[in-house]
């Protein structure tokens, strides 16, 4: 069993009482007023762009990155960094083309753009199906990855993990929006720097094992002893296609994972919601920027044990009692070879994008059950005191059930897939429903409410085709699941369309300014830099 020495609690410690601390502060510089919700949930007006895409980073960036995509990197190398790069290139068009119609139209909430856009009928139907994703895949999975890593780091047993991870996201999350932005800020500067410094020893011990030389040697010398780690399309026949199959990485699926993601999700939106437009769309650039390294935080520390693995490093580290590889333990296995005190910050660094990421999903969670739900269908006379009393309850609910349903993820090998296959059961619908929703006038209720139904029954069908072929006698190839998202997207858009033009119901329509789609040339050199960066690495990487 692998423990922290006494110098790694006390970097650990002191991280934890400078979050603690500055979160503290946080919340008592505005406790003499009376907190109201828009100030709860989204902080309004009080986070600057920094903080912004400080906190949009610290929610996304995860124990499922730490742990899953390395995982992935290990398993399958450099080509599950799509999901980060393409993450980049869709934020900015986030930034110019979602972002303003929600601030023009007072959008708080995913679930209240769908009502004001369509009814409260798609709105409910959709909440709903946001808390179940939100509780019962996002914040068990982040939970449990987390716990693992943990307990391979430290030697603490999986259920003390469990709990004081959740005790100190809860204890960040009831203070609201502000106080998890502003803590994020922290956050973000401990899990890169703790990230870089696993990375830097991945590289140094490559370097050795393979007796390159430096640490740059050791980076330049993966892709000659893991080439087949270091391409970007998977053809069809490759062992990792139905993950990541082929064009699918840069059209199609892949495009839509994300807009869904970064464009229609209350866990990263909200961020944005509470601020004005050029500090929200500021706020935004910076986090695309900060996406394009985390690759190199992430995956490279993954293909880094696999080349060591391939060296005879790390055999009984990377097996399970039954022999099975786990690629799943490759990045808990290098922060265990860390010096003294090293592995305090690394410890640390993945405690701040754990809570981090659990704080901003049980907030979001807060918002949608108390405004869309609670709010709308149980007390529509509540005070907003009562509100933020109802929010704060609602987090705590959350993570109970997190914390009873997290052991049960350990037969998992590859979480990170995991969580992107079953969210996507609900993408293709939900991304359809805003964008025709946000772009076409003749989108109507009844269509969007079609599609809130039988997205999920699509999904499904989908995901188990070769089962429904074989029972009328033939045979089929499972169908990878950004495919499906890609089928299921199109099914659904066709229905909608289908839908609007027959149904002579009058359509509620938004707010839309083509004034308000400009940029500033400052962001015009920005997603430049953004978009040449990506084509370089894509050009290279292949």
């Amino acid at each position: 069993m692998n423990h922290l020495a006494t110098a790694d609690y006390l970097v650990f410690f002191l991280y934890l009482v400078i979050v603690v601390g500055y979160g503290y502060w946080v919340y008592r510089r505005r406790r003499q007023k009376t907190i109201n919700t828009t100030d709860f949930f989204l902080a309004e007006g009080s986070l600057t762009w920094w903080a912004i895409g400080a906190s949009l980073i610290a929610s996304n960036i995860s124990a499922e990155h730490f742990i899953g995509m390395a995982g992935s990197g290990f398993a399958m190398g450099l080509a599950i960094s799509s999901y980060e790069w393409i993450a980049a290139a869709t934020l900015v068009i986030v930034a110019i083309y979602f972002i303003p119609i929600y601030l023009r139209n007072h959008i708080y909430t995913m679930p209240q753009f769908l009502a004001q856009r369509y009814s409260d009928t798609v709105s409910t139907i959709l909440a709903i199906f946001w808390l179940v994703v939100y509780v019962l895949v996002n914040l068990t999975s982040i939970l449990y990855l987390g716990a693992i890593a943990i307990e391979s780091l430290a030697g603490i047993s999986f259920t003390v993990c469990t709990l004081g991870l959740a005790i100190f996201a809860i204890f960040i999350t009831l203070g609201g929006m502000k106080v998890i932005g502003y803590t994020d800020v922290i956050q973000v500067v401990v899990l890169v720097f703790g990230g870089l410094v696993v990375t830097y020893l991945a590289l140094q011990l490559v370097a050795q094992e393979t007796g390159s030389g430096s640490v740059w040697n050791g980076l330049l010398s993966l892709r000659q002893h893991a080439d087949s780690h270091f391409h970007m399309f998977f053809p069809k026949g490759h062992p990792y296609y139905e993950v990541l199959p082929g064009m699918a990485l840069v059209t199609g699926g892949m495009w839509i994972n994300n807009f869904s993601y970064w464009g229609c999700n209350q866990y990263i939106v909200q961020r944005a919601l509470g601020a004005d437009l050029k500090t929200a769309r500021s706020g935004i650039l910076f986090a695309a920027f900060l996406k394009l390294m985390i690759p190199l935080i992430v995956v490279i520390p993954g293909i880094a044990a696999f080349v060591l693995y391939q060296h005879g490093t790390f055999q009984a580290a990377m097996t399970d009692a039954s022999g099975a590889v786990k690629p799943d333990h490759a990045y808990p296995v290098l922060m265990n070879l860390l010096p003294v005190g090293m592995k305090g910050l690394a410890f640390a660094a993945l405690t701040a994008a754990v809570v981090a990421s659990l704080a901003g999903k049980a907030n979001s969670i807060s918002t949608i059950f108390t405004l869309d739900i609670y709010k709308k269908y149980i007390d529509n006379k509540a005070s907003e005191q009562k509100l933020v009393t109802i929010g704060r309850w609602a987090v705590v609910v959350a993570f109970l059930i997190a914390v009873a349903l997290a052991p049960m993820l350990r037969s998992l090998d590859q979480v990170y897939q995991y969580i992107q296959e079953y969210t996507n059961f609900i993408t293709p619908g939900v991304f359809a429903i805003f964008l025709l929703g946000f772009f076409w006038k003749r989108a109507t209720n009844r269509a969007a409410l079609t599609v809130a139904i039988l997205t999920i029954p699509l999904s499904t069908l989908l995901k188990f085709w070769p089962e429904v072929t074989h029972l009328f006698g033939t045979e089929s190839d499972p169908i990878p699941f950004l495919h499906r998202t890609t089928w299921v997207f199109c099914i659904d858009v066709a229905i909608m369309v289908v839908i609007s033009l027959v149904d002579p119901v009058r359509v509620k329509g938004l707010i839309i300014d083509r004034q308000m789609f400009r940029v500033s040339p400052s962001f015009v050199v920005g997603s430049i830099g953004i978009f040449s960066i990506l084509a370089v690495l894509y050009a290279v990487f292949w």
